[in-house]
């Protein structure tokens, strides 16, 4: 049942936004996955149609936050207030006591509002005063930003990105897909009758998360995602070039993440087991915002995605 809701969900969101079929995936692969997800991309490339047509499908709580300069930690998180009439405090749950976050434009909150929100990603708690709240067993933040704006910006602590499950890229359609978008926007009843039906509530999304974290993963597999983050942290054991782009490899989080990632990729396939190809698929997206770059690499042009490209390269798949 859980695997049938999950693949109606995945062709609702592929009629509202065409051209995306591996970004969608990825994004069910970090809902599975439990956890929180960066969208990165120009402005206009529907990252925020994307998150809400998702939380359209969910019958779970959804919030989208703009987050801006002027942003304080109580916007995000809630706050005690006062109540004259009866004498006492009430608090008031801000927007991150939903089950589903969008966090809008994430790089232009200030340290604070970000130091809130990091709490509530890693601990999934909100802490406002002397007391400590739990949030929603299902809580995700899906956040957006656009990596070409730097006005009025705060670039995101490396703690912070860390916690992010992955990193997904939203490139540019192709000029068949923008064509047929042109025609769909000029006919939106296209879309009404895929969208008609379609809620995944969160008893059946956390049966879905246990199936898929319970994928078989063979000891080969388990060593090869091991390598990989090891070789991000020793280059130069392996190769002389991944030796002067990397100053800093990947946690064990990433690791964990990684083979989370393969199996949440595994179970959307209806597989009860994970392939090279599953690792390979999502090694990009869980390890590229993880790495340190040196300054060789930044000035030759090389991105975190190129180190892990070149990463796959030289540690050899199973």
């Amino acid at each position: 049942m859980s695997n049938e809701a999950l693949a109606m969900l995945r062709n609702r969101l592929a009629v509202r936004i065409l051209g995306q079929e591996d970004l969608i995936e990825r994004l069910l692969v970090g809902l599975l996955g439990r956890g929180h997800l960066l969208l990165e991309g120009v402005p206009g490339l529907a990252k925020t149609t994307l998150v809400r047509a998702l939380a359209e499908g969910l019958a779970l709580r959804f919030k989208r936050i703009q987050f801006t300069p002027d942003l304080i930690p109580g916007d995000i998180t809630g706050s005690e207030i006062f109540l004259p009439q009866e004498g006492r405090f009430r608090f008031a749950e801000g927007p991150l006591f939903h089950d589903i976050v969008l966090a809008d434009e994430i790089n232009r909150a200030p340290p604070k509002v970000q130091s809130a929100l990091l709490e509530a990603m890693e601990e999934r708690q909100v802490t406002v005063g002397d007391r400590t709240r739990p949030l929603s067993p299902v809580f995700t933040v899906i956040a957006t930003q656009n990596p070409i704006e730097q006005e009025g910006t705060y670039p995101l602590p490396e703690a912070q990105l860390d916690r992010f499950f992955m990193k997904l890229h939203v490139d540019y359609p192709d000029e068949d897909t923008e064509l047929a978008i042109l025609r769909q926007e000029g006919r939106p009843g296209l879309v009404t009758d895929a969208e008609s039906d379609t809620t995944l509530d969160a008893e059946t999304l956390m049966a879905a998360r246990a199936e898929a974290a319970a994928v078989y993963m063979d000891e080969m597999l388990e060593r090869y995602v091991v390598a990989l983050v090891q070789c991000s942290r020793r280059p130069a054991e392996w190769d002389a070039e991944l030796a002067e782009w990397l100053t800093r490899g990947a946690s064990p989080r990433a690791t964990l993440a990684l083979a989370l990632a393969a199996r949440c990729r595994a179970y959307l396939r209806a597989r009860d087991f994970v392939t090279p190809e599953d690792i390979l698929a999502v090694a990009g997206d869980v390890l590229h915002h993880r790495l340190g770059l040196s300054f060789a690499a930044r000035s030759a042009g090389v991105d975190g995605r190129q180190a892990v490209a070149r990463l796959l390269e030289v540690v050899p798949a199973p």
